[in-house]
């Protein structure tokens, strides 16, 4: 069986969410969305940062103007109903915000704006041997976005057709990611996942201005480094110092916390995780998979709750 959906503010079953043809979203990318990981902790099933992803959602709708017809309190609730009615311990979560019917053509003004919440069971993104192995990566032939071109900020799915273009090359290149650059050619950030460069002990990421998405998880991992005593710098990275780094890792949602181990065939460090990106990623997990969570980041459900879970959003 497949988990029920919350579609507009009810339950639908898995085969009948479906949208028409003719839905603005299929025709011009109008859709903003996020993804979350619930974590079954030894303290039980729980969200990891609920309330700043769906933040993310209303405020990406915003941006495009999307008049969101929920409360940021529905929403998690939505959330914290469709994982308890799913019965799914651990599972990922997609909500997604996007223009259905109305007139045809590029102005959505005028279009219905509908809203889903999805969760399934999604593993490691990368891969459950690249968060100690590490991963191949490739600096990407297509950059991240001009400023003043599309809303970077904005978790749009529009955006991800540039990420779509960057992935599909890393892979056809024997690569498991690609790493965009700014049109300036700084380093920005991989195709679905943010980057850290470690170099002499100090981390070092791109900043909000180089368009890039400003991650959840990027965040959670700036604050577990300096609670640890580490220097974090967002300042622009030269591409060249991705080759001559200490440790590469992403950071992302689905990917967790991933270590590089070689960017265009130059090996990073040892060539395997290094013992910053150990470090954080053992914090990490203390957080969601012991339910150790000093930073208040932990939203619990009760996934055995499966019958009669009531809608409150």
């Amino acid at each position: 069986m497949k988990p029920e959906i919350w579609f507009n503010g009810e339950f639908v079953a898995h085969d009948e969410a479906q949208i028409h043809v003719l839905s603005h979203v299929i025709h011009y990318g109008s859709s903003v969305f996020e993804g979350i990981r619930c974590y079954d902790t030894e303290q039980g099933s729980a969200v990891f940062r609920l309330e700043e992803h769906m933040q993310r959602l209303i405020d990406s709708a915003k941006v495009y103007r999307m008049q969101m017809p929920y409360s940021l309190d529905e929403l998690n609730q939505a959330v914290v109903d469709t994982i308890e009615r799913s019965g799914l311990a651990e599972c990922y979560i997609r909500p997604v915000t996007f223009r259905g019917e109305g007139p045809m053509g590029v102005n959505p003004l005028d279009n219905d704006v509908d809203t889903f919440i999805a969760v399934w069971e999604w593993g490691q993104y990368l891969g459950e041997e690249a968060l100690e192995q590490g991963v191949d990566v490739e600096v990407a032939s297509w950059n991240r976005m001009a400023p003043n071109t599309f809303p970077a900020m904005a978790k749009a799915g529009g955006n991800y057709l540039n990420a779509s273009l960057v992935k599909m090359n890393a892979v056809k290149n024997g690569k498991m990611e690609g790493i965009m650059l700014n049109t300036e050619g700084y380093v920005a950030e991989g195709s679905g996942e943010n980057l850290f460069v470690v170099k002499d002990g100090t981390l070092y990421t791109a900043p909000a201005g180089l368009s890039i998405l400003p991650g959840i998880t990027r965040d959670a991992i700036i604050t577990i480094a300096e609670d640890r005593g580490y220097e974090v710098e967002e300042k622009k990275i030269p591409r060249e110092s991705l080759y001559t780094a200490d440790e590469l890792f992403f950071t992302g949602t689905a990917a967790e916390i991933t270590p590089i181990r070689s960017v265009d065939d130059y090996t990073i460090g040892e060539g395997t995780r290094g013992p910053v990106a150990k470090e954080l990623q053992d914090a990490f997990f203390e957080i969601v998979r012991e339910g150790k969570d000093p930073y208040d980041w932990l939203t619990f459900v009760d996934v055995s709750a499966t019958e009669g879970a009531e809608l409150t959003a």
